[in-house]
């Protein structure tokens, strides 16, 4: 995390040689400012993300969960999916994401399907969580078993299903991913 100019230790381990502050907070500028654009359009809350690789911004997004009624289009997600169609590419390895905020766990999730090298984020999910936007039951559920959880998850035509799951990983010309 960037703080009043300086680089945390653990920001320092995840950052690349050469690491630019003055470039990386002018990527989280932009994408806090894309956060305060999307909240004050009414699109949603003051999530705002960019995408860099090679030192270019390649996309951009902001949280459009009201604007798009998709409880899915996060700042996060939105750029990670324009930065795909960018690239041409599922995979988005080399890239960095410089969020406003701290991922939620299904941005953080997103981010790793994406194989980002890294994510910048500017305030806390704590400081999320203080402005309305509480994760915790989302990180407590996880931790639980699956018979345990609020939202029930129940097995439905399994041997149906893992015979295609078989058929699909049996396939030499799948894409892996």
């Amino acid at each position: 995390m960037i703080r009043h100019g300086k680089v945390s230790r653990s920001s320092l381990e995840a950052a690349p040689a050469g690491f630019d502050v003055e470039k990386a907070e002018r990527f989280m500028r932009r994408a806090i400012e894309l956060g305060r654009k999307g909240a004050e359009a009414g699109d949603g809350g003051p999530f705002g993300a960019v995408i860099v690789k090679d030192d270019k911004i390649i996309a951009e997004g902001w949280n459009r969960v009201i604007a798009e009624n998709d409880p899915t289009a996060h700042g996060e997600v939105v750029a990670i999916r324009a930065a795909g169609q960018k690239l041409r590419s599922f995979g988005l390895q080399g890239c960095t994401l410089y969020s406003s905020g701290e991922p939620c766990p299904m941005c953080l999730s997103a981010s790793y399907w994406a194989r980002l090298a890294r994510v910048f984020y500017g305030f806390s999910i704590q400081e999320a969580a203080a402005a309305g936007f509480d994760d915790q039951l989302i990180y407590e559920e996880l931790g639980k078993p699956r018979d345990e959880r609020k939202l029930p998850l129940v097995q439905l035509l399994g041997p149906e299903a893992l015979q295609e799951l078989k058929r699909y990983a049996a396939n030499p010309q799948r894409v892996s991913y």
